[in-house]
């Protein structure tokens, strides 16, 4: 079976990438990850990858003068390894509109809200704040604006009456930890593409039961 070639792209300890490379062992799983890159050179994610016989690599943003050539570097490493599809793991640069549009549609993100509510940082404590009753988390492909793009998959996870930001992120993690596989293996099986500012899909299941919260009475 021919795998789809990934990469991860990760600032630190690399959970999500954890959860791919969980994946990736299985031999039926159609997709492995060609190489691991940090843009911190301490990140454990790299540790990670090494451990589990990944080529593990740093591009030290620090290093270059200009975002540009930083994104250069990138870029060539990831052709190096021919990756066919970038994974945003924790990946805490902003990439450039040009760098974007060489992956279009080959570069998916995972973000910790259910966008495009609550982009950026602390989308939980956010959320909290403003009462709202879900938290959750979205794979999304890639498009220059920050957290924005076409929704490959989401969860939504209750958000308790006593919830605190540490306590919702660590259940939004655990289904991160589930979702971001699945999207990666929905493209790997050419069930979802983009059309337009939306995923299509085929043969996949969307789901037809809904939540509610606070659970009614009856």
């Amino acid at each position: 079976m021919r795998k789809l070639k990934l990469a991860v792209l990760i600032s630190g300890g690399g959970t999500n990438l954890q959860a791919l490379i969980d994946a990736c062992n299985d031999p039926s799983y159609p997709a492995e990850i060609a190489v691991v890159v940090s843009n911190r050179p301490d990140a454990y994610g790299l540790e990670r990858a090494k451990s589990a016989g990944i080529s593990a690599e740093c591009v030290d943003h620090k290093d270059y003068e200009t975002r540009e050539d930083f994104e250069d570097i990138l870029h060539d490493r990831l052709k190096d390894h021919d990756v066919e599809l970038v994974c945003l793991a924790g990946f805490m640069r902003l990439l450039t509109a040009t760098f974007v549009g060489k992956w279009k549609d080959r570069m998916i993100n995972i973000h910790p809200s259910l966008l495009p509510s609550y982009k950026g940082l602390h989308t939980h404590a956010r959320a909290i704040e403003d009462g709202v009753r879900f938290g959750g988390c979205t794979v999304h492909f890639v498009r220059p604006e920050m957290d924005d793009g076409p929704i490959i998959m989401q969860a939504a996870v209750p958000i308790d009456a006593n919830e605190t930001e540490d306590s919702l992120a660590k259940k939004v993690l655990t289904y991160e930890h589930t979702l971001y596989p699945e999207a990666v293996r929905l493209v790997a099986e050419g069930k979802v593409r983009v059309s337009g500012q939306k995923c299509v899909f085929k043969d996949t299941d969307l789901g037809s039961v809904g939540l509610i919260s606070p659970v009614p009475a009856n």
